[in-house]
């Protein structure tokens, strides 16, 4: 099994929209920051949840395909790492929602 490489693309208009690319397939996922800007789940589309240093963060495919849905984890792993955060939780709800009690 080979390891994907993975690419990031940032907004130079603003720091807090990364986008993780596969290389070698199609998957694209955005990144927004949860306290700095409004999110409103696609319902189409997997979201995870995370953080960075403790400013939470939603990770949204964008047009995800079956072949790609495995991979969504391992990107976000590879975007924990680049942060210098491995150890970083990955979260299927998102933190900050008032349903979470938070």
């Amino acid at each position: 099994m080979k390891d994907n490489v993975y690419l990031l693309i940032k907004d130079p208009k603003n720091p807090c929209r990364d986008v993780i690319r596969s290389r070698d397939t199609s998957l694209k996922i955005n990144v927004y920051c949860l306290d700095k800007e409004n999110f409103i789940p696609d319902p189409d589309e997997i979201q995870l949840y995370g953080d960075d240093h403790g400013s939470p963060r939603a990770f949204e495919t964008v047009g995800i395909t079956a072949d790609d849905a495995l991979d969504v984890a391992s990107a976000i792993r590879w975007y924990a790492d680049y942060l210098d955060y491995p150890e970083m939780e990955i979260l299927p709800e998102n933190p900050t929602s008032p349903a979470l009690g938070k």
